[in-house]
């Protein structure tokens, strides 16, 4: 792994991209160098201040990759993100991209999950997005939603597109616990990794120095496994809020559709009528062409002429 530095830190950040692969790489980097973490909090700081606003969003899923993938190495990160966090926060809800709001809540709802930080320091996370929320004026179909069902809470205000469902299920196929080929691997560590009582085998420098490689590289592919693990259930979980709003919109749906149903078959009910009427009275009217006809095809009228013919 490469060796650290400010310049190095600052070069990996500017190629930092929104994937979950580029993300989860450059966390793990940062772990193993984690005794530079009070640097790497303040190189991180100031490059996401510089950062477009496309981009701001994806140096907080750095930090919660980092700081939740490195609690089981030391609370370096967690200690030295807390004094920025809520900055950092405040910050990309004011100057990154539409949206980002929701993704930041969700942030913030893993880490009360579980517990990363004390509630006086998510307490303040908390209200930095509530402020952000009062002063947006809220439609009120919005604010309606949330009053009728709880799960609606943390979903968009407009129901889901089937497109997008389609979309988070696929995505799902490739998600780490489908990941044959890594649990494989996992499975196929040698019993000196994972079992402290067998470090009595160790008997020379050469057998110490690479077992410690082993471990290091069994610990950097664990934590990236129980990271993507940690992603993949948070993806699990705002899909199933998702399908929630589906679900009810879909029944909403269900429900006018009934409606205009039964509306529209009283229309074709009255319209029947109006046509077996008319029809009926239509029979019963008489058939003028059937009438006899008034000149019986004989008389002759006089003509003006006639009329006033003295010989007449």
């Amino acid at each position: 792994m490469s060796a650290f530095s400010e310049a190095a830190l600052e070069k990996k950040l500017s190629e930092l991209s929104n994937s979950q692969q580029s993300v989860q790489t450059l966390s793990l980097w940062l772990i193993h160098h984690r005794k530079h973490s009070k640097t790497i909090v303040n190189v991180w700081q100031n490059e996401l201040k510089k950062a477009k606003v496309s981009r701001k969003l994806t140096f907080l899923y750095l930090a919660n990759d980092v700081i939740q993938n490195s609690k089981r190495k030391g609370p370096e990160f967690t200690q030295d993100f807390a004094p920025v966090i809520v900055d950092a926060f405040k910050h990309v809800s004011r100057e990154g991209e539409d949206g980002c709001k929701k993704q930041l809540g969700r942030v913030l709802s893993i880490w009360q999950e579980r517990a990363v930080y004390e509630n006086n320091l998510l307490d303040q996370l908390s209200q930095v997005l509530q402020g952000e929320k009062k002063a947006k004026k809220r439609p009120y179909e919005e604010i309606k939603l949330d009053d009728e069902d709880f799960a609606s809470r943390t979903s968009p205000a407009e129901p889901p597109q089937t497109a997008e469902l389609i979309r988070a299920l696929q995505e799902l196929e490739n998600a780490a616990s489908g990941d044959s080929a890594l649990r494989q691997r996992i499975s196929s560590l040698p019993d000196e990794v994972q079992d402290s009582t067998l470090l009595h085998r160790i008997t020379d420098k050469e057998s110490g120095d690479r077992l410690s490689r082993l471990v290091e590289e069994a610990c950097m592919l664990l934590a990236d496994y129980s990271g993507r693990l940690a992603a993949e259930i948070d993806d699990r979980r705002q899909l199933t809020r998702t399908l929630t709003l589906f679900l009810h919109s879909q029944r909403d749906g269900l429900s006018q559709n009934e409606q205009k149903l039964e509306e529209y078959k009283r229309k074709l009910a009255r319209v029947t009528q109006v046509r077996k009427e008319l029809r009926s009275r239509l029979n019963n009217l008489p058939d003028l062409s059937m009438l006899p006809s008034v000149t019986g095809g004989h008389l002759h009228l006089p003509s003006s002429g006639d009329l006033y013919n003295p010989a007449n």
